[in-house]
């Protein structure tokens, strides 16, 4: 969440980022519930006063005036603090609801108006037609979507044979590359509770639908690895010499993906559940820009090493999401599709999620003050099936495997 002393002071930019992000937000709302409820602070703050200043006037017996005080002080504050706790619950959600803002040079609008950065690599094409992924794993019997729908519902699939080694080889590759850059690898809790989730910037409720909920328990299917590495440091004070702290978390993601079943969404695109490696970043906030930047260079050396086409996008205000300051796209070239499609992202939230969950260090001169936390795609695997399958087949109806894989499978060459 935003810094409600920070709201106050730039109450117009505060509307006017919060509805270029797509949000409605009533900010004179949530201002004048700020001021009712320390206007409950401070009375509630005088009557405690003037109930110690009684306690202490009695040195023997308390007279009956005093008794009688004491007992009207007693009820006033039993109601005020009453009124002040609904109060704060009042203000609090409003609070939460109001998106973070983000830099004046983000491109207006949505996901029409996000800005290609950079390309990399050729996409002139290969002379031969290229299967879709889904096509050419079917045909070679390396995906099951069917029997996926027989034992748990549409979206949901069986990989098989040389994509299962393929996926371990990612995930493989990605962790030690992420290692010589500083990052520890963790494996995560697959489920959260909603604290933990909505202080991440996701919503067991809300109208994007994405998040598989535990009936009967305050307990939520991970989206992704970021909700619990987000979680991994609530209401601590980190030591200032652990920042930067790196974590590449490894787990599957679990996504209901509601209303996404559109023409570039068949096969593994948009599936309920993937693997994933998710690249998580604490940090001081001077530090959050620079740290953005080298994420981006290292999903951009992981699509390079493995040989994918690629262009970097930067989002626009009305893509960008709740948390988000600054986010980049990475996008994979489709030789299928003649289109580049996502594959990574990568986004720098500055202090909003430590907000929510009270994530601190101690800065330079002994202060507690809010870390930045920053998260980025390493590997989304399913994705990256698809990148590979589509950019490397052979015309002869082979899938060459990228060469830094092939070590992690046995030397094998193709698919």
């Amino acid at each position: 969440m935003l810094d409600i002393r920070f709201i106050r002071e730039n109450v117009d930019l505060v509307s006017q980022k919060a509805k270029q992000k797509g949000y409605v937000v009533d900010v004179a709302e949530l201002l004048r519930r700020d001021e009712s409820r320390r206007n409950l602070l401070q009375e509630v703050e005088k009557l405690r006063n003037r109930r110690n200043e009684l306690a202490q006037s009695e040195s023997g017996t308390p007279s009956t005036e005093v008794i009688a005080e004491g007992k009207q002080l007693k009820d006033k504050i039993s109601q005020i603090e009453s009124a002040l706790k609904d109060s704060e619950e009042s203000f609090q959600q409003l609070l939460a609801s109001v998106p973070n803002v983000f830099p004046d040079d983000t491109p207006l609008g949505g996901e029409e108006a996000n800005r290609e950065e950079k390309k990399w690599s050729d996409t002139s094409g290969k002379g031969f037609e290229v299967l879709d992924h889904l096509t050419w794993a079917e045909k070679n019997g390396l995906i099951d979507f069917e029997r996926g729908a027989k034992v748990a519902g549409n979206k949901f699939y069986y990989l098989k044979a040389g994509l299962v080694e393929m996926e371990l080889a990612l995930a493989q590759f990605s962790l030690e590359l992420v290692k010589k850059h500083g990052f520890w690898p963790i494996m995560v809790p697959h489920l959260v509770n909603t604290r933990i989730l909505e202080g991440a910037g996701f919503s067991a409720k809300g109208e994007e639908k994405q998040i598989y909920k535990v009936d009967g328990e305050d307990l939520n299917l991970i989206a992704t690895a970021e909700i619990p590495l987000t979680g991994f440091f609530a209401d601590e004070i980190i030591p200032s010499d652990w920042l930067p702290s790196k974590m590449a978390g490894l787990s599957p993601s679990y996504r209901l993906e509601a209303g996404a079943y559109g023409k570039h969404s068949r096969g593994l695109y948009r599936v309920h559940q993937f693997n994933k490696t998710e690249l998580y970043i604490y940090c001081k906030p001077e530090e959050s820009e620079a740290q953005h930047q080298k994420l981006l260079e290292i999903e951009e050396e992981i699509c390079q090493q493995l040989g994918i086409p690629y262009r970097v996008v930067r989002i626009a205000a009305g893509d960008l999401g709740a948390p988000a300051y600054k986010k980049f796209d990475v996008e994979y070239w489709s030789p299928a599709d003649k289109a580049y499609h996502e594959l990574m992202s990568c986004s720098n939230v500055t202090d909003y999620q430590a907000r929510r969950l009270n994530i601190r260090y101690k800065n330079d001169k002994g202060e507690n003050e809010f870390v930045h936390t920053l998260n980025a795609t390493a590997a989304a695997n399913s994705r990256m099936h698809i990148a590979i399958i589509e950019n490397f087949q052979t015309e002869g109806g082979k899938v060459s495997i990228p060469q830094v894989l092939r070590p992690y499978m046995g030397g094998q060459l193709t698919l």
